[in-house]
């Protein structure tokens, strides 16, 4: 069981979370919890540590900014105790949780579950301190912002959990986002494949490396909500799935921005000499199309970067002006990534014909394309994010009754 920031928010929220892994733990199960920081206290230990110091060594950041689990952790096992349920608080570094050395953004390397699964023997509930490991020096390490998706996923799979229930502020995966369409539907299941898509495509519901986690090992996922007892999404193999839906979900990504350079030489190693830079300074490429020639010697390159990487991006392909020999960079931060997902598209024809049919009757211009075996995404103008959503939700039938 893993349970969010929101779920934890106070005290009154910690004891009703406890009253749910008491339910569980009396029904006979062997249950492990994962918890976040109380909402809100991890963006407040950041802010500490950026207002100590303008440069700081990142092994003391994850100390500070890891303190906020350990106190939920402890809370919750206390309040377990409370109620007559054996639990006992794990940290990182106690379980141990091994990662490699890259502290900020930390990658889970074991899980050593011995003593824990001792524990259940006894009885014992584990409450265990997400977003945090410890590395081969005895370091605190954290694994990125969203890190205790990926802690519960870790510790399912080394505990051959039969699920891993995702307790968060919504009760399920949606056909799309419910506040824009109005008539988004609550998925009963999801393949990893589509959730993954989803998940990287602007779908806040799950962290990207954690349902890239549980497809790896197979972890039974459920999206559940805190504040009620639906059943929620489960996240499942493929196999699990007997009638695969055409299209499962309608997502969007507001975090990108478009960049073209016009002019461009056509010839051999221009594309490396446009994305090496920009590889070199650690700015992720998405949707790349590469326009038809204006003539026989030049063409014109348009990509995607995030939002808060442009300026970067562009600064680092002015430098390198000189050697790519291009005539003009325009840069638009004011698009949006929307596409289409779902793994019927694998044995569907005409999926992408109905998206572009769709826009182009809502007078919505695509400006770049791009596919995948179970996905098509297209770039449009910001402000029309809501239309193409909406309109797409209906077009493949996605729309609840």
């Amino acid at each position: 069981m893993k349970f969010g920031g929101t779920s934890l928010a106070d005290l009154d929220l910690i004891r009703e979370t406890a009253r749910r892994v008491k339910a569980e733990a009396e029904a006979g199960h062997e249950v492990a919890v994962v918890v976040s920081a109380m909402s809100g206290v991890t963006n407040r230990l950041v802010d500490y540590v950026d207002r100590a110091a303008k440069l700081f060594d990142l092994r003391e950041y994850d100390v500070v900014v890891s303190a906020g689990e350990q106190i939920t952790s402890g809370l919750l096992a206390v309040m377990l105790q409370d109620m007559g349920v054996p639990a006992r608080s794990w940290l990182g570094w106690q379980i141990p949780l091994l990662t490699d050395e890259a502290h900020g953004n930390a990658r889970i390397e074991n899980v050593d579950t011995s003593e824990i699964v001792r524990r259940f023997s006894e009885g014992q509930v584990a409450v265990v301190a997400g977003f945090q490991g410890v590395d081969v020096q005895g370091r605190v390490t954290t694994l990125g912002r969203g890190g205790t998706d990926t802690s519960a996923v870790a510790l399912a799979a080394a505990l051959g959990a039969r699920r891993c229930d995702i307790y968060t502020d919504v009760d399920g995966v949606y056909t799309s986002d419910p506040r824009i369409v109005a008539k988004a539907r609550k998925l009963d299941k999801v393949t990893y494949e589509e959730m993954l898509e989803m998940a990287s495509l602007g779908a806040k519901v799950l962290q990207t490396r954690s349902v890239e986690l549980a497809m790896k090992h197979r972890v039974r996922l459920r999206v559940c909500s805190s504040f009620d007892d639906s059943a929620g999404t489960l996240v499942v193999d493929e196999d699990e799935i007997v009638e695969k839906a055409i299209v499962s979900g309608i997502a969007y990504s507001r975090d990108e921005a478009k960049v073209t350079l016009i002019n461009v030489p056509d010839q051999p190693g221009t594309a490396a000499g446009i994305f090496g830079p920009l590889a070199d300074a650690g700015i992720n490429v998405d949707m790349i199309v590469q326009n038809a020639a204006v003539d026989e010697k030049t063409t014109g390159m348009t990509f995607t970067v995030r939002k808060t990487d442009l300026d970067r991006a562009v600064k680092v392909l002015e430098r390198a002006q000189p050697d790519l020999g291009y005539g003009e960079l325009s840069a638009d931060p004011n698009v949006v990534k929307v596409s289409v997902i779902g793994v019927g598209m694998r044995s569907h024809a005409g999926v992408a014909q109905s998206m572009f049919k769709t826009l182009s009757e809502k007078g919505i211009n695509i400006q770049v394309i791009s596919t995948s075996e179970i996905k098509v995404s297209v770039l449009v103008a910001e402000e029309y994010t809501e239309l193409a959503v909406r309109s797409l939700h209906t077009a493949y039938g996605l729309d609840a009754d």
